[in-house]
């Protein structure tokens, strides 16, 4: 007996003990069939999953599955999602970026001696230098990528993608491209339109956003 079915009764009992004889004796009455009834059905959904996979398999579908998942995947990579909200720029605009951080945990070395203590605000240009230019751009666009490329070379300069497929133009122009997955870096520095420029002026980050020369800027 499954264990609904014992814990049913077992309650069901337990409220017939309660009952007076007489009504007893009025729900023992046969009222007849009310109506067609079918047994408990509880099919075993991990054989009914084990039997679609075996079927599968039998007639190549997980085979076919697997290469499409990875053509996908392929396709996702080589052609990531474009940056959402980044225009192309019309007025150019720059400014000064503070890239100081407040430490959460005390810093140390290797033997344990602090560094910077729990609350220290820390500026890391103060500490490294930004030995390369960040230069984003429309990767769909030919004039931005020409304009980037001309202007520096790839030990000065990391051409990072907004848009289209780095993958697809490293072979034509012989360099590696980068892309700003998810926004996260032209989101960090307040960049709203491209091409634009990231490099470090001091202690700060100066972040121009420039207006290609044929469009009248530079």
């Amino acid at each position: 007996m499954r264990v609904g079915a014992i814990l049913a009764t077992g309650v069901t009992l337990l409220s017939l003990s309660a009952v007076p004889p007489f009504v007893m004796s009025a729900m023992a009455r046969d009222h007849g069939v009310m109506g067609q009834t079918w047994p408990v059905i509880e099919p075993d959904l991990l054989a009914t999953i084990d039997t679609r996979l075996k079927t599968l398999e039998a007639n190549g579908g997980i085979e076919r599955m697997q290469k499409e998942l990875v053509a996908r995947t392929e396709h996702r990579v080589r052609n990531p999602i474009a940056v959402s909200g980044i225009g192309a720029t019309e007025s150019p605009r720059e400014w000064l970026f503070d890239p100081s951080i407040v430490v959460q945990d005390d810093i140390t070395d290797a033997k344990r001696n602090v560094i910077a203590a729990r609350g220290t605000k820390v500026n890391p240009l103060g500490l490294v230098e930004l030995k390369t230019d960040l230069v984003f751009v429309d990767g769909r666009d030919p004039e931005q990528l020409k304009w980037a490329t001309g202007r520096w070379t790839a030990t000065n300069a990391k051409i990072i993608f907004v848009a289209g497929s780095p993958f697809d133009r490293m072979g034509e122009y012989q360099r590696r491209f980068f892309f700003d997955q998810q926004g996260k870096l032209t989101g960090h520095f307040g960049i709203a339109n491209v091409p634009a420029v990231v490099s470090q002026e001091g202690e700060a980050l100066k972040v121009r956003e420039l207006v290609l020369p044929k469009r009248g800027g530079a």
